[in-house]
């Protein structure tokens, strides 16, 4: 089972855990139009999901900034999808505020789908914990990362990495 903090203080998260092998576990989220986004709606490209508490939070931020960024040069196999909580309307004006556009936001507001089904709602405070998921054209987890520590940045260069491994 995933341990981790936020603000250096334990948070509960779902008994399960994702790890690379698996096939990506269901879910139902919402895009910014409030249509519906399921797993296999998001299938036959690479996928690299990065998961937020919230993108109004400068660490969050810089994450779907920086992996904004990133997706640029991975290729047109390879799609972006930031998830978090906020509402569909919050994170489209974000993302125009912000520039952002070589990514999908989507919202687990609603369900927690996403995070129950990947094991990162943090039950105390109906927030995502951060995370990343890479995802291969056939459905398979090939990369997972669990934060330890809710207000720490992930390791970029392995995620981007297992993206990469994938498109050679």
């Amino acid at each position: 089972m995933v341990q981790i903090t936020f603000k250096e203080n334990p948070v509960t998260l779902p008994n399960k855990e994702v790890k690379a092998g698996e096939k990506i576990p269901d879910f139902t989220v919402l895009a910014n139009d409030l249509s519906p986004v399921t797993a296999q709606d998001t299938a036959g490209k690479i996928r690299l999901f990065s998961v937020v508490p919230s993108l109004d939070t400068g660490v969050c931020s810089d994450q779907t900034k920086r992996f904004s960024d990133e997706a640029a040069s991975l290729g047109d196999n390879v799609e972006v999808l930031a998830v978090s909580c906020d509402l569909p309307f919050a994170q489209k004006r974000w993302t125009e505020i912000n520039g952002v556009n070589n990514l999908t936001t989507l919202s687990d507001h609603r369900d927690l789908s996403f995070g129950e089904s990947f094991g990162v709602s943090m039950q105390e405070l109906r927030l995502l914990a951060r995370s990343i998921f890479v995802v291969d054209e056939n459905d398979e987890v090939a990369y997972v990362e669990y934060v330890s520590e809710g207000t720490d940045h992930p390791d970029y260069d392995k995620a981007i990495q297992a993206v990469k491994e994938l498109t050679k």
